[in-house]
């Protein structure tokens, strides 16, 4: 199996996370489908299609906005991760997996964003990102993988900092009940968290 306390450095992750970001948020654009008119169609009936389309431009842009904001992130707490072992490595690539699946649970949500169950997939798959990206910080500073220059309050302010995303993933499942097209307006509140 090898040995888990092996060191290497953050240079190998960092790309990975690029690369796989890079695809993400490429492949977010494939969940706006082109109108299907009838032909002979006009300008009209075009524009009235993307009004249709409303609730899945919405979720596109935010989807690719919140893929941008945990890249920064994940580049942020790199700056701070010097060294890694193979169980962070592990939570890396278990949390990139669910980065993967970004794609496609926006894809559900454009599709089928007035139902519960797309919405609460949705809200899961940022749910564990969040707890994967939380417990990514929490080891590294665990297991003396920081920077010796992480003061003590900076780590503490991002130990709490990363449970914003899973709060406000739970406050969107609680709030799919109540308004499923609008629950997801929870998340643009992650721009006024530091971090």
């Amino acid at each position: 199996m090898g040995n888990y306390n092996i060191l290497m450095t953050t240079k190998r992750i960092e790309t990975l996370v690029d690369g796989v970001f890079a695809i993400a948020m490429t492949l977010l654009v494939l969940s706006l489908n082109v109108p299907q008119l009838t032909y002979p169609t006009t300008d009209f009936a075009i524009i009235n299609s993307f009004f249709a389309m409303f609730h899945q431009f919405f979720i596109y842009f935010m989807s690719f906005i919140l893929l941008a904001l945990f890249w920064r992130i994940n580049h942020t707490q790199f700056y701070f991760i010097k060294k890694v072992n193979q169980t962070l490595l592990w939570i890396n690539i278990i949390w990139l997996s669910l980065i993967a699946l970004i794609p496609f649970s926006t894809n559900l949500v454009g599709c089928y964003g007035y139902l519960k169950v797309p919405i609460i997939f949705f809200d899961l798959n940022l749910f564990f990102i969040g707890v994967l990206f939380s417990l990514n910080w929490y080891y590294a500073n665990k297991k003396n993988l920081l920077d010796k220059n992480a003061n003590k309050k900076m780590v503490k302010s991002r130990n709490k900092t990363g449970l914003a995303l899973p709060s406000l993933a739970l406050v969107a499942i609680a709030l799919t009940f109540i308004s499923p097209e609008w629950s997801s307006l929870v998340y643009f509140t992650l721009f006024f968290i530091k971090g």
